[in-house]
């Protein structure tokens, strides 16, 4: 017998195993008896991932929820307990109080704003999300020169803030005469390059090809096609837009601030910009007043959200697959 034969065959010869073989048969045994147990592989390290994630996903609903509720706690009280009493939990009961002061102070003019939102959101909406189906539908579907750089365009378009085109459409406005009239806010509300993207997108996924060019075929026009068959498919999509651009355009509130002079025609959100702003020269303190009208603005938000809730998911399901 060679003498390397001796020391590997001699006793305690383990003892110069390579350290890294001695920790992978230790987490082999390891493994070895979590099978035994029942214990899936990586169990562990699983619960600890999941138990971030909950926690993470909790801290972020904690974080979205708690403006809500401050605002839904200070609408229902006074002025003395809002400087007094705990801001995160209620006092003395003063919502029925505060909402109606909110709806007869300066002989009613939140109702004004209210509708004056309304129309600007609603109507705004409505004519962006048929733009938007169109030129989505014509991206997707027709084959021009340009056609990769209007999407280039499109797309490019996101990257300007939106601030910064309120100067240039205040001078192109003033120009035409439209200052201060529901046209210097509602036409800008027209057009909205994320919608067109998001329409393209939903077209892309939800109008065969074969659909398109059976109509043809069948001596349907390209007018007909649109509003027949595509307005009809794309109804969830559609109402996805519909949806993202009237909160969008509820939730203005720079371009109205340089558009609209007399409050007659102000939005809600302005309304109480100029509520707050005017709070040390008012009769009252409008503290209560401006909580209380924010608490009610995004009410019809809210109403809006779980009335279209199944196109809203579906939509968004629909658009994730492209």
């Amino acid at each position: 017998m060679t003498l390397s034969e001796k020391i590997t065959t001699a006793p305690g010869a383990h003892a110069t195993e390579p350290a890294g073989a001695r920790r992978a048969s230790r987490a082999d045994r390891r493994r070895a008896r979590r099978s035994r147990e029942g214990m899936p592989v990586g169990a562990g390290r699983s619960r600890v991932a999941g138990g971030l994630v909950l926690l993470g996903l909790g801290l972020f609903t904690l974080y979205s929820i708690a403006p809500v509720w401050w605002l839904l706690v200070s609408a229902t009280k006074d002025q003395r307990d809002l400087l007094h009493s705990n801001g995160m939990w209620f006092a003395d009961f003063h919502l029925v109080d505060n909402l109606e002061q909110v709806f007869t102070y300066n002989d009613g003019i939140f109702f004004r704003w209210l509708l004056n939102s309304l129309l600007y959101a609603g109507g705004g909406a409505l004519v962006c999300t048929l733009i938007a189906l169109g030129a989505g539908y014509a991206l997707s579907r027709f084959r021009f020169p340009g056609r990769g750089a209007a999407l280039g365009a499109v797309i490019g378009s996101f990257l300007i803030p939106y601030a910064m085109l309120t100067l240039p459409l205040y001078l192109l406005f003033s120009r035409l005469g439209l200052v201060n009239t529901v046209w210097a806010v509602l036409i800008p509300s027209f057009i909205s390059p994320f919608s067109v993207y998001l329409a393209k997108v939903y077209i892309d996924g939800a109008v065969p090809d074969e659909l398109i060019e059976a109509a043809r075929l069948d001596g349907a026009g390209e007018l007909r096609i649109f509003v027949q068959i595509v307005l009809r498919m794309m109804t969830t999509g559609g109402a996805t837009v519909f949806l993202l651009a009237f909160v969008q355009n509820w939730n203005q509130f720079f371009l109205p601030l340089t558009m609209l002079r007399g409050e007659e025609q102000w939005t809600l959100g302005l309304g109480l910009y100029a509520w707050n702003a005017k709070r040390d020269e008012a009769e009252i303190d409008l503290s209560a007043l401006v909580l209380t009208g924010s608490l009610l603005s995004i009410v019809p938000l809210a109403v809006f959200m779980v009335a279209m809730q199944r196109y809203w998911r579906t939509g968004v399901t629909l658009g994730s697959l492209k």
